[in-house]
């Protein structure tokens, strides 16, 4: 007997096939692997009170985690559209588990929350008539659920806020012009501190105003800072071994690429902002390179500073 003689003499042939179709318009198998490894997680902390009190903080990081990635499942179900955004918090999570639960569930749970991880980032949505999207503001409020629930259920406190891209921070009236042509910047690792808000905004140049994403944050620490600039005929460069900067700091980038703790690589620039623009703060990007229109801050302390001419 073929799969297509077997198919129909199941039961419920209709809903089946509703199923199917539901099934193939969003990454369905990442969902449930995430769901999988999430109960993993759990299974064992939610053994008798006896059992969780010999865990330890072990078993209680194992309930926070296991949730989050149970959540993240769900919202690669329904919520296909913020597939990027869920899946490196799941990923990151999945990775973290193996240090603060009971070795990520005896290497199950993180394995099943990498593999979900993956084929939640890599899915691409089908193209056809039955597609449909939902309405933005929906979209918005429950794609910002996602980090906070994450946050809760680790025991902290969600250190961010979140605003439309339209509200960036503008800059003061009397402001210096941004170059014209952005400088490139370099670093090996980038680590912001107290990240507040990312949004969307433009800055004046010679030549009119330029959309740049607007990073604000409490302060940033950069590694091997490199900058070079490429507007006019003398190119200039400039380096330091570190670089930290402290007090209202922002950051006007037109674009953006690293690698999130050093293992996904993400290029952002001011049309592909994620939706919502969280950053947990446990957060660190290497190998980054930036075009840097502008930068504020209130203190700026750099060690092993050169400067170069061409």
């Amino acid at each position: 007997m073929g799969l297509a003689g077997l198919d129909a003499r199941l039961p419920l042939p209709e809903a089946r096939r509703v199923f199917r179709g539901w099934r193939r318009t969003r990454p369905f198998w990442a969902g449930l692997l995430l769901l999988l490894g999430g109960i993993e997680l759990l299974a064992v902390p939610l053994s008798p009170l006896t059992i969780l009190v010999s865990l330890g903080l072990g078993g209680i990081a194992a309930i926070g985690i296991g949730l989050a990635l149970v959540v993240a499942g769900l919202f690669l179900w329904f919520l296909p559209h913020t597939r990027h955004y869920v899946s490196v918090n799941a990923l990151i999570l999945s990775v973290l588990s193996f240090a603060a639960t009971n070795l990520g569930g005896f290497l199950v749970g993180m394995a099943l929350g990498i593999a979900g991880s993956a084929m939640g980032f890599g899915w691409t949505p089908r193209k056809g008539p039955a597609a449909h999207a939902q309405s933005a503001r929906t979209q918005r409020t429950l794609a910002a659920a996602l980090p906070v629930v994450l946050l809760i259920t680790l025991g902290g406190r969600p250190a961010v806020q979140t605003r439309q891209p339209d509200t960036a921070p503008r800059l003061r009236s009397g402001a210096a012009d941004a170059p014209v042509v952005a400088p490139t910047v370099t670093t090996t690792r980038f680590a912001p501190d107290g990240f507040l808000f990312a949004g969307v905004t433009t800055v004046p140049t010679a030549h009119g105003p330029v959309k740049a994403m607007a990073l604000r944050m409490k302060s940033a620490s950069l590694t091997d800072y490199r900058l070079k600039t490429r507007d006019g005929h003398d190119e200039l460069a400039l380096g330091a071994s570190s670089l930290d900067l402290s007090g209202n700091v922002t950051l006007y980038l037109t674009k953006f690429s690293g690698c999130l703790e050093g293992l996904l690589c993400l290029t952002f620039d001011p049309n592909t902002l994620p939706v919502p623009p969280i950053v947990p703060p446990f957060v660190f990007m290497t190998d980054v390179t930036a075009e840097q229109a502008l930068v504020t801050a209130d203190l700026i302390v750099a060690g092993g500073l050169t400067l170069g001419a061409s």
